[in-house]
C-alpha cells in the first residue's frame, strides 16, 4: 500500500451506524481524495476537539467570526501545506496534484461555487430531519457539543427541531421539491453529472449529501427508501456511482 500523501482530518459516528464516515462535507474532501487516488491517513477527531486540534496543526478558521474552527481539513505531508473548508481543499488538489482528476476544470470555479450555493439552498428543507439524527449517531464525546450548538441556532430543544404530523408531511414534501429543481440542472446536462460525462466538484456536493442521508438513517429506512424513489431514481444511482470512490 502506498505511503499516505495527505492527512485528512473527519468526524467519526457511533457504532449505531458501524462507525461509518457521514458528514457531508467532509465526504466531499474523502471523495475527491479516492477520486484523483491520492493516498491519505484518516485522523478521527470529536467535535469538542476540533479548535484545539486545529490550532496545533495551524489550520485557519473557516469563519474569522469568533473565529470558528471546522472540519474538514487536510495537511499535506510532501509540501508541509493545511487547507480548511471542503472546497479550498479541492481546489488545493487540482493544483497541487495536476496529473490526478480535476474537478475544478479552467473557467468553472465560479459556476460550481454558485451551484453549491443554490444546491444548500435547495436542499435546505432537510436540515430539521437530518440534524436531530445526526445528534443520534455520532459519538458520546461529541453529543453535548452538538447539541448545543444546534439547540442555539434552531432556538428548540434538539428533540423538537423535526416537525410533526402535517407538518413533517409538508416539510418532507418541500424537500422533495427542492431536490427537484437539482434534478432539473441535471437534466440540462445530457449526462450523468452536472456537466455531463465527467465528475466535477458540484457533483462531488451531491453525492456527499446523498450518501450522508443513506448512512445516517440506513439503507432500509423509510426516509432513504423514498429519497432513491424520487425522481427516476437520480439520488440513488449518483450513490451507486460514487460508490467506488467511498
Amino acid at each position: 500500500m502506498a505511503q499516505p500523501s495527505i492527512i485528512f482530518y473527519d468526524i467519526p459516528s457511533s457504532s449505531v451506524i458501524g462507525h461509518q464516515p457521514w458528514s457531508p462535507n467532509t465526504w466531499r474532501v474523502r471523495y475527491a481524495l479516492n477520486i484523483k487516488g491520492i493516498p491519505f491517513q484518516t485522523v478521527w477527531v470529536e467535535y469538542p476537539d476540533i479548535e484545539d486540534v486545529c490550532k496545533k496543526i495551524g489550520a485557519a478558521p473557516t469563519s474569522p467570526i469568533a473565529p470558528h474552527y471546522t472540519l474538514p481539513v487536510i495537511q499535506d505531508i510532501s509540501t508541509g501545506a493545511v487547507v480548511s473548508d471542503g472546497p479550498l481543499i479541492v481546489e488545493y488538489l487540482d493544483k497541487q496534484y495536476p496529473n490526478t482528476a480535476t474537478l475544478f476544470p479552467s473557467g468553472t470555479v465560479a459556476l460550481q461555487y454558485a451551484f453549491v450555493d443554490a444546491h444548500i439552498t435547495a436542499i435546505s428543507p432537510i436540515f430539521p430531519f437530518s440534524i436531530p439524527r445526526v445528534n443520534e449517531i455520532i459519538n458520546p464525546h461529541s453529543e453535548p457539543y452538538f447539541r448545543r450548538t444546534r439547540e442555539a441556532s434552531f432556538g428548540k430543544k434538539i428533540e423538537e427541531i423535526t416537525p410533526v404530523g402535517e407538518a413533517c408531511a409538508e416539510g418532507w414534501e418541500k424537500y422533495k421539491d427542492g431536490l427537484g429543481k437539482v434534478d432539473g440542472w441535471f437534466k440540462k446536462s445530457g449526462g450523468p453529472f452536472i456537466t455531463g460525462d465527467y465528475v466535477t466538484f458540484a457533483d462531488v456536493t451531491v453525492a456527499s449529501w446523498m450518501v450522508c442521508l443513506k448512512i445516517i438513517y440506513g439503507e432500509n429506512s423509510q426516509q432513504w427508501r423514498d429519497i432513491a424513489s424520487w425522481h427516476d431514481g437520480r439520488w440513488d444511482g449518483l450513490v451507486n456511482a460514487f460508490a467506488k470512490y467511498q
